[in-house]
């Protein structure tokens, strides 16, 4: 079944259909949720929510751009509605003194993703956040800022701080900047 098919099918409110578009998606829509989410219970339960809302709103997927990062962008909302309600992200600060960027670190093609789940669990929830939203979602700081409340400079320093954060891990366990 093609992707216009799924969709149309699922208009329709094709119970068959529904589950196949989420047995399609789910697996990697739970690793978007997973990557803002400490704990799997919240990530499971956001996801739910997500596609509540997918299949709710189906018929405003206008077809322009992927079906997968419309998705993606709905369990991305879904996450930050979930930390701002339990102000996981009041806690923002931002740094007034300059910091440069560190250089970017290369990551072994031993490094697993599990791994990488786990030292992202290990950020603060504000320097996690904004580093998905920025590294992995491919926001821009001002819509980082728009979408969490806050400045632009202090999106900036949360993620300066993070990237700085994940190579001191990454240096503890043996993987060093290249």
């Amino acid at each position: 079944m093609t992707e216009q098919e799924l969709i149309s099918a699922c208009l329709r409110k094709d119970r068959r259909a529904q589950q196949t578009l989420y047995d399609r998606f789910s697996p990697t829509m739970y690793g978007v949720a997973r990557r803002y989410l400490r704990r799997t219970e919240d990530a499971e339960d956001v996801l739910i929510e997500a596609f509540v809302k997918v299949f709710g709103n189906l018929d405003s997927f206008t077809h322009q751009g992927s079906f997968e990062g419309w998705i993606r962008r709905i369990v991305v909302n879904e996450c930050l509605m979930f930390l701002r309600r339990n102000f996981a992200l009041k806690n923002f600060s931002e740094i007034n003194e300059r910091l440069d960027e560190p250089t970017p670190s290369r990551f072994d093609k031993e490094l697993e993703a599990q791994d990488i789940l786990s030292l992202l669990d290990e950020l603060p929830d504000g320097y996690r956040t904004v580093f998905n939203l920025f590294v992995l979602e491919g926001y821009k700081h001002r819509e980082i800022a728009e979408e969490l409340g806050i400045s632009i400079n202090t999106s900036k320093s949360q993620l300066i701080l993070a990237r700085r954060r994940l190579q001191e891990m990454l240096a503890k366990i043996g993987y060093e900047r290249y």
